[in-house]
């Protein structure tokens, strides 16, 4: 037998640890949450096991801790209403986001003007805009015609890409025809060479015409200058005098001018020559991706030339 004082010392320790364990212990915060920059701490909700707050160390916690979506209403409002909820993770992960894969349109992009369809000051005969508060983004849906999605479909398309970089009206491209010359005459089934100025337009610049047609918005260089490429095309006429419309599926000869201008000058071989005839000869200045070229106003000065010759068996005018 132990002696009575053993007992009571042993008695009163197990009564001090019982007591301690028993005693409530204080809250502590849990989850340093980082948003924004500030370091802050709040307590964890009942244990969410939601997709919420984003990704670890950025707002919430992929066990949910009072960051989730799914479970804000059980974390003490540690969700939606927390800063570590949908403004430190899904914010966080939108900022991220390049604008140029994003699905989502910027607002810093939405042109208000698009939403006015011009007749708050009618003229006689203008037609009401098409409108658009999002620019048109879904506009194809309106339409059964097929995507244009980089193809030349010749049944009709609706293309999706926006018109992208206008140049100011000083870099507002232009042409002429150095040869042949206006009314001038060839000889038949005769090579020739024909050459055409051009200025404001960085040329050079075309992409695949069976893959990229139409598929990317018009572009400027560092001066400010249309980046494209031009092209030719030789059509035949009944006479100088004819005033009825071509037809732009027939044509005699078309070359696309892909190579950079050479002084400010476009070139293109003829190598087998023209039957005898009358012809006009057209330029087509476009942007890389072969739209024509678009400019900051609607009047002004022809972007493109044309002249007119003479094709003849012995090469003397006929005229």
């Amino acid at each position: 037998m132990y002696p009575r004082a053993l007992y009571l010392a042993l008695l009163g320790l197990c009564l001090s640890s019982f007591t301690a364990q028993a005693l409530p212990q204080p809250n502590r915060p849990q989850g340093a949450l980082t948003a924004a920059g500030a370091t802050q701490t709040r307590p964890a909700g009942n244990n969410g096991n939601g997709n919420g707050g984003g990704r670890p160390g950025q707002g919430g916690n992929n066990n949910g801790n009072g960051g989730g979506n799914n479970n804000g209403n059980n974390g003490n409002n540690g969700g939606n209403n927390g800063n570590g909820g949908n403004n430190g993770g899904n914010n966080n992960d939108d900022d991220d986001v390049d604008p140029q894969v994003s699905l989502t349109l910027d607002p810093d992009v939405i042109a208000p003007g698009f939403a006015n369809d011009g007749q708050d000051v009618p003229v006689a005969g203008q037609v009401a805009s098409l409108t658009s508060t999002n620019n048109f983004i879904n506009f194809c849906l309106l339409s059964d015609l097929p995507l244009t999605n980089g193809q030349q479909i010749t049944g009709g398309s609706c293309n999706p890409a926006p018109i992208g970089l206008i140049p100011s009206v000083e870099n507002m491209p232009s042409s002429k025809f150095v040869n042949p010359p206006n009314f001038g005459t060839i000889k038949a089934n005769t090579p020739f060479t024909v050459e055409m100025n051009i200025q404001n337009m960085q040329t050079g610049f075309f992409a695949n015409a069976q893959k990229n047609y139409f598929a990317a918005p018009q572009v400027l260089n560092a001066q400010g200058q249309i980046q494209g490429h031009s092209h030719i095309v030789i059509e035949k006429i009944d006479s100088l005098q004819q005033t009825l419309p071509t037809d732009p599926q027939v044509f005699a000869f078309f070359k696309g001018l892909n190579a950079a201008a050479v002084a400010g000058k476009l070139s293109a071989e003829v190598a087998q020559g023209l039957p005898a005839g009358v012809y006009r000869l057209t330029s087509i200045n476009t942007a890389t991706n072969h739209q024509p070229v678009i400019v900051p106003v609607a009047q002004h000065g022809a972007l493109d030339d044309a002249v007119y010759f003479t094709i003849t068996e012995d090469g003397n005018p006929a005229y």
